[in-house]
């Protein structure tokens, strides 16, 4: 414990200005709003969980240190509750829409951002006929005219429903039951699919069920869960896999099959509870990645 004391105060005085806000409970989700505001939501069961739409503090919003400012913390500008757990949580692009995912996990919740109020409503739901006790369907966006959702659970669940028909319009169709970590979309035709196990792959909506694939460690490898994420600021995404052992690979999505990089991060003991394993781009760095769930370090980059 005083370890990681000290790591945290170390890492502490490389920020030049650190902002804080008191959440009423855990949140295993932030998701971007914007380029002022963030989205978080709790996760704890058997209790109604906040889902709240925070501005960030001007301060954060220049490019230059301008003196002071009235605003220092992050204010409340949306808010809502839900009946679940919230493990996921997506933006649609360009609308007031959300999607969550949780527990229990028979369906995935759309919610609205108020326009002229302050609240954060339930809209309407999108059936998940796969459901096993404690899994949830992993979630992504394709943004467009006629935004689609991405989930599944396993391989063999994934499919796009379209966000105002709530009609399918691909699906994997395969009966493969590997379990999922995370999915992305790359592009309007394109998504990428991260295995627990590690395997990645590279899905073309237009055409059937033919993914490039990477199938991740060798056998021999002790990477225990794995997840991914896809982003970067140069000509296309690039993505990013971590290990619950520190593991972490760089691949081009043009050749999976060949990892364009890879590092052990300093994680001596694995994460206690892989569930919460996550690796993120930072939004607005190049080549520069946050890692978070492990059990001594909360990130690094």
């Amino acid at each position: 414990m005083e370890s990681a004391e000290d790591w945290l105060v170390e890492s502490l005085r490389l920020y030049q200005d650190f902002h804080a806000f008191d959440l009423s409970g855990a949140t295993r989700v932030l998701e971007w709003m914007g380029d002022k505001g963030i989205l978080v939501a709790g996760y704890e069961s058997l209790k109604k969980n906040e889902i709240l739409h925070l501005i960030l503090p001007l301060r954060l919003s220049v490019k230059e240190n301008q003196g002071l400012f009235p605003e220092r913390d992050f204010k409340v500008r949306h808010g809502g509750f839900s009946d679940r757990s919230v493990f996921a949580l997506k933006h649609v692009p360009d609308t007031r829409l959300l999607v969550t995912s949780g527990l229990p996990g028979c369906y995935l919740q759309v919610w609205q951002v108020a326009e002229d109020t302050d609240v954060i409503k339930a809209v309407s739901t999108i059936d998940v006929h796969e459901t096993e006790g404690s899994l949830w369907s992993r979630v992504a966006i394709f943004s467009s005219a006629a935004p689609g959702v991405l989930h599944g659970v396993r391989l063999s669940s994934l499919k796009v429903v379209d966000l105002e028909s709530q009609k399918t319009t691909y699906t994997s169709g395969v009966g493969d039951s590997e379990l999922l970590s995370s999915l992305q979309v790359l592009d309007a035709d394109t998504f990428a699919f991260c295995c627990t196990s590690g395997r990645l792959g590279l899905v073309d909506t237009r055409q059937k069920w033919a993914p490039a694939e990477y199938l991740g460690p060798s056998p021999g490898s002790a990477g225990g869960r794995w997840c991914a994420a896809a982003g970067g600021r140069g000509p296309g995404p690039s993505i990013a896999s971590l290990g619950s052992d520190g593991q972490l690979c760089l691949l081009d999505p043009r050749d999976l099959c060949h990892p364009v990089s890879s590092v052990q991060c300093p994680v001596s003991t694995p994460s206690p509870d892989p569930e919460l394993l996550q690796v993120t781009w930072a939004p607005g760095l190049d080549l520069c990645l946050a890692i978070s769930g492990t059990a001594e370090q909360d990130f690094v980059i």
